[in-house]
């Protein structure tokens, strides 16, 4: 973050330079848009884009747009304003894939909802832009299903599938225990594999995935989204998330 001095006018602006995912953007007022970002230095963070409505700055301001930005304010805890310049699209590339374009709309309404703001994420932001690249490509569903899980892991939620908790096991991982978010093999389940939640072994290896095992694996990360993130946050999931099953089928 740089302080610019205005020695004619005595201030001090905030300023930065950043490369980010758009999030969200609202109409503000007649002319201009409020846009929320997903930073790689300076995590989510909002900002005024001034003229953001006008026909070509509202085409490219559509979620998923990779963004050179230049963020400027009064004071740091200011909202401050943008300018930005698009490096790619993403809305376009996915807009004749229905399901790809509703994990699009999922994925940055997850990250509006989970993320504190202004709060860095290098990791998750860098799996971040690779999940959206990779969107409607062959194998871009379990990316999406890991990302989810990174998701939780970042915000402290993360679950343990390295091995089995009851038999220390690095393979053969079947379920997952809703109550401590670790991995159990067939045999460590025993009895209570009913109790448990499904891991479909393409989670955790390179086994085919198809629509059954990400259908599994959503629910698998939706289970703890909504019974622990949520819970925290105390407000339910955004409604993007749902959608986006719904279309899964």
């Amino acid at each position: 973050m740089l302080a610019v001095r205005d020695l004619s006018l005595h201030i001090i602006a905030m300023e930065w330079r950043d490369e980010g995912v758009l999030l969200a953007m609202r109409p503000h007022g007649e002319a201009n848009a409020v846009i929320e970002v997903l930073s790689a230095r300076h995590g989510r963070h909002a900002g005024l884009v001034r003229g953001g409505t006008s026909r070509r700055m509202a085409a490219m301001l559509q979620p998923g747009a990779q963004l050179d930005l230049n963020w400027r304010a009064r004071l740091e805890e200011h909202m401050g304003s943008f300018t930005c310049e698009l490096i790619r699209s993403r809305a376009g590339h996915v807009m004749g894939e229905r399901l790809a374009l509703a994990a699009l709309g999922a994925a940055c309404a997850l990250c509006r909802y989970a993320l504190p703001e202004r709060m860095a994420y290098p990791a998750l932001y860098a799996a971040t832009v690779d999940m959206l690249d990779r969107l409607g490509e062959p194998g871009w569903l379990r990316v999406y299903a890991r990302w989810e899980l990174q998701l939780l892991e970042e915000t402290g939620f993360g679950l343990d599938l390295a091995q089995c908790a009851v038999t220390g096991a690095g393979s053969g991982l079947a379920y997952v225990s809703p109550r401590t978010g670790r991995a159990v093999t067939e045999e460590g389940a025993g009895g209570y594999a009913a109790r448990l939640l499904i891991l479909p072994p393409a989670l955790v290896s390179d086994a085919p995935f198809d629509i059954t095992a990400a259908r599994d694996a959503l629910h698998l990360s939706g289970y703890f989204l909504h019974h622990w993130l949520a819970e925290a946050i105390g407000r339910p999931l955004p409604e993007a998330r749902a959608r986006f099953l719904a279309a899964l089928g």
